[in-house]
């Protein structure tokens, strides 16, 4: 979801949700960052826990206060991301990550 979010603000095209009030330029640029860096992060287990923090973060936004009013078919594709990254932050990576070659 991070890449068509990251060709919008390249296009020129900052239209986006600001649940906080900070702009839409910064909703969208933190959430170009939480959806495509920090997954990539957590892709190649490369300081998992930490790069689940902001997408813990911006599933939780998306489900409750983005979606917060619409029908759960709705918010389900972030409440069920938003469960993974946090199974994640407890969990930590695997034996296959970059974190556990690092631990060595």
């Amino acid at each position: 979801h991070g890449v068509p979010k990251l060709n919008k603000a390249l296009s020129g095209n900052m239209q986006f949700s600001d649940p906080f009030g900070v702009g839409a330029e910064i909703s969208l640029g933190l959430a170009i960052f939480s959806e495509l860096i920090c997954s990539i992060f957590v892709f190649i287990g490369l300081g998992t826990r930490l790069a689940s923090v902001p997408l813990i973060i911006t599933m939780f936004v998306a489900g409750f206060i983005v979606h917060g009013d619409d029908p759960f078919k709705k918010k389900e594709l972030a409440l069920m991301y938003l469960l993974i990254y946090l199974v994640l932050f407890i969990a930590g990576s695997g034996k296959y990550s970059v974190d556990r070659l690092l631990k060595k």
